[in-house]
């Protein structure tokens, strides 16, 4: 969940609107994934047993292999940024840095879960914005202007950033949730992602321009079997059925912040990744489904002494 202040930083964006190395031989290739869509020759397979688990040699390469499951729908979903993790590229900066120029003349908009202030109801938005503090001050301080660096950078490429943008209703409801303000916020960033994203998916088959469309936010809301406690917060299972199937879910996941807690061994890919031979010094990719996909980044390299 991240802080509505954000909106303010995103206005420089204009018009973020509602919608719009003789050489070793080479490594034996991964096996054909189920899909039946090629890998590049560089993927190899995972020393692990548990999901299908393909490493790639770059960022890019695993993100090329993901949209070439055709989605119309593209949910990022990622873990947040901590605070004390600021040395660290966060997910937001990975994805920024090498993901959304693949998007380019590929998606229409970028949907970010960072919300906009009504100027009408100031006094409810600083309400809810005192109430979410607990929540925000966990994260990294830099998280909010990476992610306008995210809507800056899609922008240039020609991929239309938007907020999502509660009434003053919203506000209203939140600023009255009293201790249940983080999963009443939760249940709302649900609600306006599912209906900005179909707006613009609709448009976009309306336009017949085969463009996709892509949301970035919290891994919690994208899954697309989540969990019957976190079935109320997600929109994976609606935006499926919306796209007739056309959805494809991929979180996004720092090693560093990966921590043996009760939260983390919990996830389907954690045993497996935890149970890794050899260096982490590639992107991995867990396959939980067939359009369901966990991108676990390269562990960054030491500094130097």
């Amino acid at each position: 969940m991240r802080s509505i202040v954000v909106a303010s930083l995103f206005a420089s964006l204009a018009a973020c609107s509602r919608p719009t190395p003789a050489p070793a031989p080479a490594p034996a290739p991964a096996p054909a994934p189920a899909s039946g869509i090629p890998l590049p020759s560089t993927a190899t397979p995972c020393t692990s047993t548990g999901p299908a688990c393909i490493r790639f040699a770059t960022n890019e390469d695993a993100f090329r292999w993901v949209l070439a499951h055709d989605p119309a729908i593209l949910a990022i979903g990622e873990a947040h940024a901590q605070k004390g993790t600021e040395a660290i590229a966060s997910a937001t900066k990975r994805f920024t840095d090498s993901m959304v120029p693949l998007l380019e003349n590929r998606a229409s908009d970028l949907l970010v879960e960072a919300w906009a202030g009504d100027p009408k109801c100031q006094k409810e938005v600083k309400q809810v914005a005192s109430a979410q503090k607990p929540v925000q001050q966990a994260q990294a301080q830099s998280n909010p202007n990476e992610y306008v660096a995210l809507g800056t950078r899609a922008k240039e490429l020609g991929v239309q950033p938007h907020l999502l943008r509660p009434s003053c209703d919203d506000y209203a409801s939140l600023a009255d949730a009293g201790a249940d303000v983080v999963p009443a916020s939760l249940g709302l960033i649900k609600r306006l992602t599912q209906s900005d994203a179909t707006t613009l998916f609709q448009r976009n088959q309306a336009a017949k321009n085969g463009k996709l469309v892509v949301t970035y936010g919290g891994a919690m809301h994208n899954d697309l079997a989540p969990t019957e406690s976190l079935r109320v917060y997600s929109f994976g299972p609606e935006l499926s059925a919306t796209t007739a199937g056309r959805y494809v879910e991929l979180d996004l996941i720092v090693p560093e912040y990966v921590k043996k807690t009760e939260i983390w061994e919990k996830l389907p890919w954690f045993a497996a990744f935890q149970a890794e031979t050899g260096p982490k010094d590639k992107p991995t990719l867990y396959r939980l489904g067939e359009r369901s996909f966990v991108l676990v980044f390269a562990s960054t390299a030491p500094a130097p002494r």
